[in-house]
């Protein structure tokens, strides 16, 4: 069998000039990841992460915490988060006052908007939720197959794209993938089997290398 592990890039930077960049914390979390990898006995075949700077730096923290050598990370742009911030932006109902720093009235008001996008409501969205969805489960099917019999390949991603392939993997039909991704933590790690009969969600979110200050979901 073989198995794809699926990585939520570290803590990136909320109400900065710019989020695409880890925090502090971010980058510790992606070390202390691969250092709990490493611990137990992981050592990847394949690693692979989308076209973003949180994603790419949360792999070199990883293979920094690891020791990994030796192998050359693959950019996939399938697993680039969706853009969150134009999409919130383009939400018709956006409150004017709204404060995009206030991480509260900002998760409150995303949620309304990803339900509105994934609706396929009308809105001047950059990319449309079906376009979304399609692109990563493209991209889990590539991981899935570079995997093969006895493979272990680590994507690092975001937390729409993680949510994504688990409701494709959970139930397709369903879109459950807004239950998940306001769940996901940072720098967490979903378990993915693949077998001769496909590809099943084995472990969802797991965390156990964070405590205290490293355990952030935003």
């Amino acid at each position: 069998m073989g198995l794809v592990l699926l990585v939520r890039h570290g803590q990136a930077s909320f109400g900065a000039e710019d989020y695409d960049v880890l925090s502090e914390t971010g980058w510790a979390q992606g070390r202390l990841l691969g250092s709990w990898l490493a611990e137990r006995g992981v050592t990847p075949t394949a690693v692979i992460h989308g076209d973003m700077v949180r994603q790419r730096d949360t792999a070199l923290a990883m293979a920094d915490g690891a020791g990994w050598n030796g192998v050359e990370p693959v950019v996939d742009p399938g697993w680039d988060e969706f853009d969150h911030v134009g999409m919130v932006a383009s939400y018709p109902d956006l409150p004017p006052d709204l404060d995009l720093t206030d991480r509260r009235a900002f998760q409150r008001v995303f949620e309304e908007a990803t339900a509105h996008w994934t609706a396929g409501e009308p809105g001047d969205f950059s990319e449309t939720y079906a376009d979304f969805e399609a692109r990563v489960v493209a991209a889990l099917e590539r991981a899935t197959s570079s995997a093969g019999p006895g493979g272990t390949v680590v994507v690092v991603s975001s937390g729409g794209p993680i949510a994504v392939a688990c409701g494709a993997l959970v139930d397709p039909e369903a879109r459950l993938w807004q239950r998940f991704n306001t769940v996901i933590v940072n720098s967490s790690v979903t378990r993915v089997v693949v077998g001769s009969t496909g590809s099943r969600l084995l472990t969802f979110n797991e965390h156990p290398h964070l405590e205290g200050d490293h355990l952030t979901y935003r």
